[in-house]
């Protein structure tokens, strides 16, 4: 099973580099961020003629989530909490739990939006805390944070900002000490492999990067991972996304 998170940044904008995508590398599941579509907008039938089900939480102009599968999905579930923004969507495929999620940005640190993001990333670790330890389990998508200094081209551009405050990384940790695995960090223990570049001050170009995109795997899936890989090709060429997928590879 090969399966992706993306944060297209704009389906709308970015729907021929992900046709293209899906076309060449055939995952069999990508999380996707980021659509900004209403449900009547998302291409379903597009989707579909290419083999795909899909399942997606939209917010027209804003936000949006999706989960789209070779294999039919079901139990879907849209939204985290009491949260009203399309940021979270949930379905199972092939006997797995899926997750999607597009983590608030948090703005400022002394912006309202940074406490909606640390009260999303809590509510979040509830649910992951809350679940049944015996599914098999991917959570993925823009988490908004960077979880280390490893993860930043240069910590000392970021200091006071979000992203890799403390309470943020505090945030992630959490998720994680719910016996969840870092898939990519996993794999590459030692090495950046950023997720994210901006668009402005040719920062692909430059390496100035930040790895805030992530696949998070139960402790038993995670056994089953075989590869994980940012793919940097896709944040290349013509208007792509300001982020690159994360794949992973695992035997399932």
């Amino acid at each position: 099973m090969k399966v992706a998170t993306w944060n297209v940044n704009s389906l709308s904008a970015r729907w021929p580099r992900v046709l293209e995508w899906l076309t060449r590398h055939e995952p069999d599941v990508v999380l996707l961020q980021e659509t900004k579509q209403n449900d009547a907008k998302f291409p379903f039938a597009a989707l579909a003629s290419l083999g795909y089900d899909a399942a997606h939480h939209g917010q027209g102009q804003w936000n949006g989530v999706a989960i789209v599968a070779r294999d039919p999905l079901s139990d879907v579930e849209r939204g985290l909490g009491d949260d009203v923004e399309a940021r979270f969507i949930a379905a199972t495929c092939r006997g797995m739990r899926f997750y999607s999620c597009y983590v608030p940005n948090g703005r400022a640190l002394d912006n309202p939006h940074y406490d909606y993001k640390l009260r999303w990333l809590a509510s979040l670790r509830e649910r992951l805390a809350a679940r049944d330890r015996a599914r098999p389990l991917i959570v993925g998508g823009d988490f908004n944070v960077a979880l280390s200094d490893l993860d930043v081209y240069d910590p000392d551009a970021f200091v006071g900002a979000t992203h890799v405050s403390p309470p943020e990384r505090d945030a992630l940790r959490a998720l994680l000490d719910t016996d969840m695995v870092d898939l990519g960090r996993r794999f590459h223990p030692d090495e950046p492999a950023f997720t994210w570049w901006d668009y402005r001050n040719a920062s692909f170009g430059r390496g100035w990067g930040l790895r805030i995109d992530y696949l998070l795997a139960d402790v038993a899936t995670a056994a089953l991972v075989t590869d994980v890989r940012v793919d940097r090709e896709a944040r290349k060429g013509e208007k792509p996304s300001d982020h690159a997928p994360v794949v992973a590879e695992l035997t399932w």
